[in-house]
This record gives C-alpha cells, structure tokens and sequence, in this order.
C-alpha cells in the first residue's frame, strides 16, 4: 500500500526531528522544507493532497489558488488558530483546512507564570538584581488569593486556566459568548469592573479583534493587569500604551502583541525594530513581553506533529470513502 504524503512547510528543525522519527509509524512519507509555504515552492506539494503549515507567516489568497492548482485538497495548521489563512477563500476553491489540537497545559502554564510575574513585579525586580541592586522594591507585590480574575474564553485553554486558579484560592469571573464549562460567568462590561486580572483566552475573528478596545479598558479596575496568551489583535495596543503609561492599569504580560508578524521568531538583535509599539511596551517598567512562545513545550510540540499526521490521515480515510 502507497505511503500517504505530506508536505511540511515552515517546519522548524525540532518539529522535523519529530516529523521524521513519527513517519513510519504512521506510514507516511514528508516532504519537509523550513521555508514558509509560498508561490515559489509550490512546486514541493506536487503529488500530495495534504499540506502542513505554520501560523508565523500569513497565506495569501493567491497562495491558495497556487496550492488548488497544485492539486492540495487539505491545509492542516499547526496552531489552534486560523488568523493567518484565509478559510472562506480556502473552501470555496475546494481546500479544506482544519488546525491542529495540542495540550492546552503549555499555555496555561505560561499564562499563570506570567500572572505571578506580573502581581510580583518581576521584571523590576529581575533587572534590579541583574545590576546588583538587591535592595526591596518599593512597590509590594500582590497575592492572587486575594484577587478576582477574569477570565475571557473558557475554550480548551481557557479552562485550563481556571483549574489551575482555583488552587490559589482567588476568585473567578468568566466570560464567553457560548458558555462551555462550570463557572461564575458574567457579562463582560461586569467582567471588566470587577477583576484584577484579565486573562485573555478567546479566539481571534471579526468580532473579537480589539476585543479589549479603548472603551472597555476604561471601564477596567484602576490598577488592574491584562495578561494575553491569545492573540495579539484581541487586544487595542494603541489604547492600551497610555492607560498603562497614566497608572489606569497596574501592568500588562503579553506574549503575544499586534503586528508582531515578521518579529517575533526572528532575530532583531543587529536590525533596526520599525514598531514603535513595541518599543514603547518594552520601555515601560509593569510590562513583559515574550515571542509567542506558551505554546512552546515538548510536549505540546510532539502533539502538534503527531496530530497533524493524523489529521491528514483522517481527511484521506474520508476522501477515499466519501
């Protein structure tokens, strides 16, 4: 029987170790590159149905219609999210594109090390004593036990998140336009008034870009933090900057920002960084920033690439079915 094929584009070395050891037991033959999938390489899909692709470069309509040509019939992302291709486009020439489930662990993880980082003024602390300076901070850290979150997306992720609170004894708010577990959920304008934390956990589409806009950090707790280990556009940088800047908000941790495409993963170290965004968050003191990178895990990423091969496996069981 004919091994399926795959082609992998945008795969990192580590995923390509894993993509390599995993092949024969699932009988399937990779074609792997670390280039992201483009116009150029097309070329390299010729003869597989199925494509694997990252979610650090964006996939152009154009690109689509080259992948149709090419005789693609499956995208599988390796992400949860689909903000970086375009769906509707993909469909309606025949493509079906499906994302890839990982643990939900890595990032939340992450987002509780990045709310502890934040309540306790990490990142002064961290650069203080990286200089020497040992002596305490003048501004005392916060116990969540005594802080109410909230906590917006109560997905896989999202749930997650509120199991591991609930250890610290703090209270927890929820909000999700389809409730989906057991919690305290509220309106979101309710939310956002009552919560010391907002935690950011929804899916990134028209209706939740700049989720967190101008108007409703306003009605945020003076003081309050926002963590985002979401997606970038959930959240208004623009309005965000001054109300930390002005004190309204006591700090943010995001790992993942606006216009961070063709940043982060990339080494910035002797170039030039044209967001001044950016450069602003990194200025302010009650800010961390990380590269996207909560989904980072071992194990998470031996899920990824375990289940786009099965994803793809699947999509042909049904095509040679349906």
């Amino acid at each position: 029987m004919a091994k399926t094929g795959i082609t992998i584009y945008g795969c990192g070395q580590d995923e390509a170790v894993l993509f390599r050891e995993m092949a024969p037991r699932f009988g399937v033959m990779p074609t792997i590159t670390d280039t992201a999938v483009s116009e150029v390489n097309i070329e390299l899909a010729f003869g597989n149905r199925c494509i694997s692709v990252g979610h650090k470069t964006q996939i152009t309509n154009s690109i689509l219609f080259a992948l149709s040509r090419a005789g693609v019939k499956y995208i599988s992302t390796r992400s949860i999210g689909y903000n970086h291709i375009n769906v509707k486009c993909a469909q309606s020439i025949g493509i079906s594109v499906e994302n890839v489930a990982y643990s939900p662990d890595s990032v939340a993880d992450y987002t509780l090390m990045l709310m502890l980082m934040a309540v306790r003024n990490a990142k002064s602390i961290i650069s203080r004593a990286d200089i020497h300076d040992f002596r305490l901070n003048d501004v005392r850290g916060k116990e969540l036990r005594d802080m109410t979150i909230g906590v917006i997306g109560t997905g896989r992720i999202g749930s997650a998140v509120m199991d591991r609170l609930r250890g610290f004894g703090c209270h927890i708010l929820a909000y999700d336009h389809c409730p989906k577990t057991s919690a305290d959920y509220v309106p979101l304008d309710e939310l956002l008034k009552q919560s010391d934390i907002v935690t950011l956990h929804t899916p990134l589409n028209a209706d939740t870009k700049q989720l967190l806009n101008r108007q409703r950090i306003e009605q945020m707790k003076h003081g309050a933090f926002i963590i985002n280990t979401g997606r970038g556009s959930l959240l208004d940088t623009e309005a965000l900057i001054p109300a930390l800047e002005s004190g309204k908000l006591g700090g943010a941790a995001l790992d993942v920002i606006e216009g961070e495409e063709g940043v982060f993963y990339f080494d910035y170290r002797e170039k030039p960084i044209a967001s001044k965004l950016l450069l602003r968050l990194q200025k302010l003191p009650n800010v961390l920033i990380t590269p996207h990178t909560a989904y980072y895990t071992e194990h998470a990423l031996s899920d990824t690439v375990e289940n786009t091969i099965i994803n793809c496996l699947k999509f042909e069981r049904r095509k040679q079915h349906g």
